[in-house]
């Protein structure tokens, strides 16, 4: 890779740890921890994006050269690198959970291609002092669906970090899949992952928790002018201005997971990016029956605190947490205060004008908050396949009955038996209000059908699709991983050669490991 252009930023202008020890322990007065990768005993490629190579200057020749396979899986360090763990605290189900860090991850290097600055990690690549109990090492299931989702959510147009390569280590690591006692030995793996950075809002929580006030200052500071140079102003009004643009790109990305039904699982404040992006895939999910009250993590069955219907507030609570971590440097509330007050405010907006444009809605009407939680309620009585649904319903025309448009969207009910009584009456209801207000609109049904499906996609990462590429590559298959790879870049178009992924999760994947909920064993 003798085209990489190191520029490495980070270690050279922050605070790192004066032990350079790999043993776990608490790290004060520091931003990150050099730390080698473990080496791996037999690393194997097993798929690269060529894309994300060449977005980070490395050319597809040099994906399959041996010096590729042993800097991404960390057998061999690039030269004028150290890598790095990076040292962050957080908030993990509503509780503060003090320091925490890369347990698992190593940032090998920062590239600079074509004006554009890139972080390369590696997820699963052994120890670190923030492991805690752990073994900093990452298995073949959770890795091909992380692999596989950061490139799915790209493609769909969701700011999220990318895929650059997925290996197997060659060795086993022992988990507990189900925290039920019962561990077993899984295949090693190791995903390349790239974004700008991988800066958290834990980040800043730690440097308060530890009134290590000069230390975020430098920080806030290295963040707007690395990433956020727009900024100018008073140091003050930068920090807001910096607190304001993170708020801003946090509701965007949200906005994008609630258009199509992702749900991430575990939105702990120290797997929140200041860029807006989605990071950190664990137990993630698309919603298949449309049910607010829905999440994949199994360590969240209970309370549901990180629900598909509660992403928003959520997202809102953590901005909070990132509030209170930079209050000192602001020492006023009411600015923070008006910036969280209007993040909701913004988003209720723009949620209803997004909903909207599901529906080929593009003028506004008296009915519309009506026609919305009408469908929202519709939705929830029978068991609905969002994805399916609002797919199907592009094909509604303006001079349909009622009977003509139900049986338009049929196929996205699961029990299609339900749809009787009380449950057919409400869509009955609904279509009948819905049909009479795509007649107030100037578009033709062609024109909206083309909208429409350009911003509900035919094609999401379900997770029983990601079960049988696992459990196909488990057994040394890896052509179903590169065939939703293929797949997933482009999730809009009809793609008639792969529709039999527009389908409904089988009967077989409802309560099957893997397919219905998951736990954070990874």
């Amino acid at each position: 890779m003798k085209n990489l252009k190191i520029n490495n930023r980070f270690t050279a202008e922050l605070p790192a740890d004066t032990n350079e020890v790999n043993e776990v322990r608490q790290v004060s007065n520091a931003l990150f921890s050099y730390v080698n990768p473990t080496k791996p005993s037999n690393p194997q490629l097993i798929h690269a994006s060529e894309e994300v190579a060449e977005l980070v200057g490395i050319t597809s020749d040099e994906i399959q050269s041996e010096s590729f396979l042993n800097v991404f899986s960390g057998k061999e360090i690039l030269p004028e690198t150290r890598p790095y763990a990076m040292c962050y605290a957080g908030h993990q189900f509503g509780n503060w959970a003090g320091q925490l860090g890369d347990g698992r991850a190593i940032n090998l290097a920062e590239v600079e291609n074509d004006n554009q600055f890139f972080t390369l990690q590696l997820k699963g690549a052994g120890k670190t002092p923030y492991s805690r109990t752990a073994d900093g090492l990452a298995v073949l299931r959770s890795s091909v669906r992380e692999y596989l989702c950061a490139e799915a959510m790209y493609y769909l147009g969701i700011p999220t970090t990318r895929s650059l390569s997925l290996m197997l280590s060659g060795n086993e690591v022992l988990r507990d899949i189900l925290y039920n006692g019962n561990p077993a030995y899984e295949k090693g793996a190791i995903v390349c992952r790239v974004a700008p950075s991988f800066i958290r809002f834990g980040s800043f929580e730690m440097l308060t928790a530890r009134n290590e006030l000069k230390n975020l200052k430098q920080f806030i500071e290295y963040n707007i002018k690395h990433y956020f140079p727009e900024i100018k102003g008073e140091p003050k009004e930068q920090y807001l201005q910096f607190f304001k643009t993170v708020a801003d790109k946090t509701r965007e990305m949200i906005l994008h997971w609630q258009r199509v039904g992702f749900v991430h699982g575990v939105m702990n404040t120290d797997n929140m990016s200041v860029h807006g992006i989605t990071i950190d895939y664990g137990p993630y999910g698309w919603l298949e029956n449309y049910d607010p009250n829905w999440t994949p993590n199994t360590t969240d069955s209970q309370y549901r605190r990180y629900r598909f219907g509660n992403q928003p507030q959520i997202a809102q609570w953590n901005l909070y947490q990132l509030a209170n971590a930079i209050y000192p440097l602001i020492n006023d509330t009411k600015p923070l205060e008006d910036i969280l007050e209007s993040f909701i405010i913004d988003f209720n907006s723009d949620y209803k004008l997004m909903f909207l444009s599901k529906l080929g809605l593009f003028t506004s009407s008296e009915t519309d908050d009506e026609l919305i939680a009408n469908l929202e309620t519709a939705l929830q009585l029978s068991e609905t396949d969002m994805t399916i649904f609002f797919r199907n319903l592009s094909t509604v025309q303006k001079s349909d009955s009622v009977e003509k448009a139900m049986e338009k969207i049929q196929y996205s009910f699961y029990i299609p038996e339900q749809i009787s009584g009380g449950i057919l009456d409400s869509w009955n209801n609904w279509f009948t209000l819905y049909i009479q207000r795509l007649n107030t609109e100037k578009l033709s049904d062609k024109e909206r059908l083309e909208k429409m499906n350009a911003i509900n996609p035919k094609y999401v990462l379900r997770n029983y699709m990601s079960q049988l590429a696992i459990d196909a590559a488990d057994q040394g298959d890896y052509s179903l991983i590169n065939e939703l790879y293929l797949l997933l870049q482009k999730p809009y178009n009809e793609q008639p050669e792969y529709e039999k992924w527009f389908a409904k999760r089988p009967d077989w994947a409802r309560s099957k490991v893997g397919c219905s909920m998951l736990s954070c064993s990874s």
